[in-house]
């Protein structure tokens, strides 16, 4: 089996079950704590470097709940439904089309008697075209690490995540940093907030204008892989989309249940990768910076 690897500069892995687990630390009541979070983006066209371009958009939705124990302590049931929908502007150029993305992950967490406060979420997913079987795009891994209260305001500590890939029996294996610092008055860094990310290591830089409302900017890498269907340029290959969206958000949570925001940014360092269903590359052609919007929200009840 092989093994590849990609190394973050100052990350958390781009989860959102690990994201989600992270902020039901701040839920200091004992019990379960139901939630459920939704995500739509649009991305504008972008010219591909082999001629014609593209657009897409996707839609995420997420439900499920975390128990805590009351000091700190917790495990969570996280279930999601995600569709990606690709639309390629030039005829007979259209690789894939509509691509579903479902994920089931068990987030839990617990500290140790030094202090350290250890997270684990290990996760199944499931990346196919529209008339796939799901069983061909199914994958799954797990996110670890272990962090440390240096003072009030800063923790930190070490990481790392192992996946299988679709169409291939390597293990994307990278390591990565934990970190949430909040380092001068209103200001923040984190790592690992991003409701329905793709796998890859991720980086926010928060302000806190007023009690309700935050300013952000993010910078994730993105890289999706996922299973085809008998039609197509590649038919039962596998296509891979990567890039590295910026993004500015604006996020009002009037309390601690509802969390309402929007942004808008760029992708880039795009690329589009085809496969065939021999695992042979067909192509691979990079994308220009596209533009991006979204809105999103959080409901815990």
């Amino acid at each position: 089996m092989q093994i590849t690897r990609s190394v973050a500069w100052a990350a958390a892995i781009g989860s959102a079950t690990l994201a989600h687990a992270t902020a039901a630390i701040a839920q200091p009541r004992q019990g379960w704590t139901p939630t459920v979070e939704g995500l739509a983006v649009y991305q504008g066209s972008a010219d591909l470097e082999d001629g014609g371009d593209f657009s897409a958009s996707r839609a995420f939705l997420r439900a499920g709940g975390i128990y805590s124990y009351g000091d700190g302590s917790f495990v969570g049931l996280l279930a999601s439904f995600g569709q990606f929908s690709y639309d390629f502007g030039l005829p007979g150029n259209q690789p894939w089309d509509d691509i579903r993305d479902i994920r089931l992950s068990v987030p839990l967490r617990f500290t140790l008697d030094n202090g350290a406060a250890v997270i684990v979420s290990p996760q199944l997913r499931w990346d196919y075209e529209t008339g796939a079987s799901a069983s061909d795009g199914f994958t799954y891994g797990a996110f670890a690490g272990i962090s440390w209260a240096v003072n009030s305001n800063l923790r930190i500590g070490p990481a790392f995540g192992v996946f299988s890939e679709v169409g291939t029996n390597d293990l994307e294996v990278f390591p990565a940093l934990l970190v949430d610092w909040t380092f001068a008055e209103r200001w923040r860094l984190s790592t690992g907030r991003a409701l329905g990310a793709t796998q890859g290591p991720g980086v926010t830089l928060e302000y806190k204008a007023s009690e309700s409302v935050s300013v952000g900017l993010a910078v994730r890498s993105e890289r999706v892989r996922f299973q085809l269907n008998d039609n197509g340029l590649a038919p039962g290959g596998v296509g891979e989309d990567s890039s590295i969206p910026v993004v500015l958000s604006v996020e009002y949570a009037p309390n601690p249940g509802v969390s309402l925001s929007a942004f808008a940014g760029a992708e880039f360092d795009g690329e589009l990768r085809l496969d065939n269903a021999a695992g042979q590359e067909v192509s691979r052609q990079g994308y220009d910076t596209a533009p991006i919007v979204g809105v999103a929200f959080r409901l815990r009840f």
